[in-house]
């Protein structure tokens, strides 16, 4: 199976994991993907992660966090796709549940939340929204 968007993919095994109450889940390695999650660990939706070696790309072992057994992350939405790129300015980046929630943002400096790059004064594209 060719993956045209693993990024998308990723979300969705994510959520998919969370509707079954999965403490675990494996996915495909790629350095997007490992800072995605590297954010997502640091804002305290994910409770850990860790490379596994394969004989191919590798995986992650994302472990997912519940907080009164409910998951830490209500949503995970994918906004810039390969079909249609959306870019935000950055006097106009976007706010994901009046702040309680947070986008990734791809600016020149890397990955970055929506908080960060405002802070740094950066615009970029918008990867996903997470709350």
């Amino acid at each position: 199976m060719s993956r045209t968007d693993l990024i998308a993919d990723v979300f969705t095994m994510i959520r998919n994991a969370m509707m079954v109450k999965k403490e675990n889940i494996d996915v495909p390695a790629s350095s997007g993907i490992k800072a995605i999650l590297e954010i997502l660990k640091k804002e305290g939706y994910i409770e850990n992660l860790k490379p596994i070696e394969d004989k191919k790309q590798g995986l992650i072992r994302i472990y997912l966090k519940y907080i009164a057994g409910k998951s830490a992350i209500r949503s995970i939405k994918r906004v810039s796709r390969p079909g249609l790129r959306v870019y935000a300015k950055k006097e106009k980046l976007p706010i994901v549940l009046r702040g309680r929630g947070i986008a990734l943002i791809s600016t020149s400096s890397g990955l970055l939340t929506n908080k960060e790059a405002r802070e740094k004064g950066l615009g970029g594209e918008v990867i996903g929204y997470i709350s």
